[in-house]
């Protein structure tokens, strides 16, 4: 990997992170445990879930700065100018990319089987994880279609965003999310699968800066969107109900993305 791309790979995951820790100090996200005063052994618990601006701030810089490489002349230099300083360096065109941007996901469900537990049981997690790949392809490969950019190799015009990076930011930041309050720096590691994920969509000819900046807007965001959905969702998926028990997972086959629900009474 060239230099100048390891130092901003560096830097973007040092920024990330500080971002991250800005937005959690003020965490809106609530658990509030109220006791009945007149029968001791009832237990209620009420979930709050609100969608806490701060953590909109660093998706929403990447995403702005994404589409504004679009159209404005110097950000559209710049990704030439990045394009033809990998291709001076030739790189080989590895595809370790299409497995990374899944390797935070993948290690939250390893540690927690190992006995490191994150925030969320195993359904919970699920459901969330599953809505964030939802919302991810919900965004990008309608906008692929919309905005109809070229590729850097000239193979297709579904450059802008970058899925593999919205995926692979999703994935890390529902890494984040999953073990920031126990572990920190456990929390932020999976930011490097994710960076890692990126640069390669670039080295391997397939992506322009632009795209994978706003890719990691758009995957921060979805995950962001699905840890503020899930308390709505569990109980459409019938939470409140003891009898019930709902599995929810996502799934990845033949380059499609999916969630698979089965639900028992």
């Amino acid at each position: 990997m060239p230099k100048y791309l390891q130092k901003i790979a560096v830097s973007l995951i040092i920024f990330i992170s500080a971002g991250n820790r800005i937005a959690g100090q003020n965490n809106n996200d609530t658990i509030q445990v109220q006791e009945s005063k007149q029968d001791s052994s009832t237990v209620s618990s009420i979930e709050k879930s609100h969608l806490n601006y701060k953590s909109l701030i660093l998706p929403t810089v990447f995403i702005g700065y994404g589409v504004a490489s679009l159209t404005i002349k110097d950000l559209k230099q710049l990704n030439f100018s990045t394009r033809d300083e990998i291709n001076e360096h030739k790189p080989d065109h590895v595809k370790l990319d299409n497995y990374t941007q899944f390797a935070p996901a993948v290690l939250v469900y390893g540690l927690n089987a190992l006995g490191v537990k994150g925030k969320h049981n195993f359904k919970d997690r699920s459901i969330i994880y599953g809505t964030s790949m939802l919302i991810t392809s919900a965004i990008t490969l309608p906008l692929k279609h919309i905005v109809k950019e070229e590729r850097p190799d000239q193979s297709n015009n579904l450059s802008f965003p970058s899925g593999h990076t919205a995926i692979a930011f999703a994935s890390a930041q529902f890494m984040y999310r999953e073990y920031k309050d126990t572990n920190f720096l456990l929390g932020i590691s999976g930011y490097s699968f994710a960076v890692f994920t990126g640069v390669y969509r670039m080295l391997n000819d397939k992506h322009w800066v632009g795209d994978v900046v706003a890719g990691a807007g758009f995957g921060i965001l979805s995950t962001e969107l699905a840890y503020w959905l899930y308390p709505k969702i569990n109980n459409l998926l019938g939470g409140k109900n003891k009898n019930t028990a709902t599995m929810v997972m996502p799934f990845y086959q033949d380059k499609s993305i999916g969630i698979g629900w089965v639900k028992t009474f």
